[in-house]
């Protein structure tokens, strides 16, 4: 905000690319890794960068044993390790088999043998073990439900877990008595390695009651198996479970490392820096409502001392969906904030995933300048409709998927 040196959306997406770039697993992965145990190096993992951490450790191991699942698409070159493509965010069945030859994997190992878990956000959906009783369709059923809810993410994956047969720590029992080193990237506001693609090699101390107050308080309508498996228990694993003695966990890449990343990059170009925080959360349309305000009150400011100010956040907003859309909560984000700005002069938004992947859209996210609603609304667009859904209009940029 200000006189503009230099083209605001070029630096925001400058900015945006340096943070991508401090989580790149190429960069992160190599000073974590284990040394090579006396028997046998088994690598596992699941989430929408995973197969990239999993070139990440072959890159400094050389050809490693191994399954790895991400996202149709998201595949990368490895030597040894395989890597499997599944779908996300709501899984399938390739996910499923997947998941059930990696519990295979698992099956057997010694007490010399290593088990390395690469874990981060999308793990959630692409590995897949439903309870006994559940099927992959009842799975699919309350995952859509929960993603359409705006529920936040914890919550959900409180959900997830006792719905799973891998998730709130069974992977890491099913890897006992080997030892179990998992590399976390976070996506999560807090950083909480339970909350981490719901936890896989992570005890929990949720309940099956835990989930079911979640769904009623989010309206989410059950199949009838859900609300069996949910009154009967689940088989989650308590943080102080003997299988999980040998379990450690090295969280190599998270979003405080991308914000500062950011910051500094901006600071460079001479920018005054307001940071709201790494771990904001709320429904897209309110946070963006509230920054857009603050932008507002600064830009005065900004105009008088001739220095640019950036509102710098990061988090996990959710959206409300309701009817179909493009994108997911920082396409909401960016259109929020531009309705609220209505054209404001010298202010820019943009809202990114560094994952690459906005709700399950192939896009980032969104930018939109002071003239950003202006194009929308000659494009004779329904601006209620744009409020409703999560549909991002003419006149809002897609910035290129980053694939971290």
């Amino acid at each position: 905000m200000s006189d503009r040196p230099f083209d605001p959306r070029d630096l925001l997406t400058r900015l945006f690319r340096r943070a991508v770039a401090v989580a790149d697993p190429m960069q992160v992965v190599p000073a974590h890794l284990p040394d090579r145990p006396a028997g046998r190096l088994v690598v596992i993992g699941a989430g929408k960068a995973s197969a990239r951490m999993a070139e990440a450790v072959e890159s400094a191991l050389g050809p490693c044993e191994g399954l790895v699942i991400t996202r149709y698409g998201y595949g990368r070159p490895t030597r040894g390790i395989e890597i499997v493509e599944a779908a996300h965010p709501v899984p399938d069945q390739a996910g499923v088999a997947a998941t059930a030859r990696m519990l295979d994997l698992v099956a057997g190992l010694e007490a010399d043998d290593t088990v390395l878990a690469l874990i981060l956000g999308g793990g959630s959906a692409l590995l897949c073990a439903p309870a006994d009783g559940l099927s992959l369709e009842d799975k699919r059923a309350v995952n859509a439900a929960l993603l359409a809810s705006g529920a936040p993410i914890g919550a959900m994956n409180v959900v997830r877990k006792h719905l799973s047969r891998v998730k709130g720590g069974q992977l890491a029992a099913a890897c006992y008595p080997a030892r179990l080193v998992s590399l976390l990237i976070s996506d999560v506001p807090g950083d909480d390695p339970a909350e981490i693609a719901s936890g896989p090699t992570m005890g929990d101390r949720s309940t099956p009651r835990d989930a079911l107050e979640i769904l009623a308080r989010h309206d989410v309508d059950l199949p009838e198996a859900v609300c069996r498996v949910l009154g009967a228990g689940s088989g989650f694993v308590a943080p102080e479970d003997p299988r999980l003695a040998r379990a450690e966990t090295r969280i190599v890449a998270a979003p405080s490392q991308s914000l500062g990343a950011a910051v500094d990059e901006a600071r460079r170009h001479g920018i005054d820096v307001r940071i709201l925080g790494d771990a904001i959360e709320g429904e897209a349309r309110a946070v963006a409502a509230e920054q857009a305000q603050m932008a507002m009150a600064l830009r005065a400011e900004a105009r008088d001392r001739g220095t640019p100010i950036l509102l710098l956040s990061g988090g996990e907003c959710t959206v409300t969906r309701r009817g179909d859309g493009v994108g997911g909560p920082n396409a909401k984000f960016v259109l929020a904030a531009a309705l609220a700005l209505n054209g404001a002069p010298d202010i820019d938004v943009l809202a990114c995933d560094t994952d690459g992947v906005d709700g399950a859209a192939e896009v980032a996210g969104a930018y939109a300048g002071p003239d950003s609603l202006a194009v929308a609304r000659a494009s004779l667009l329904s601006i209620p409709k744009w409020r409703s859904t999560t549909t991002m209009p003419t006149g809002f940029s897609r910035p290129s998927t980053a694939r971290s």
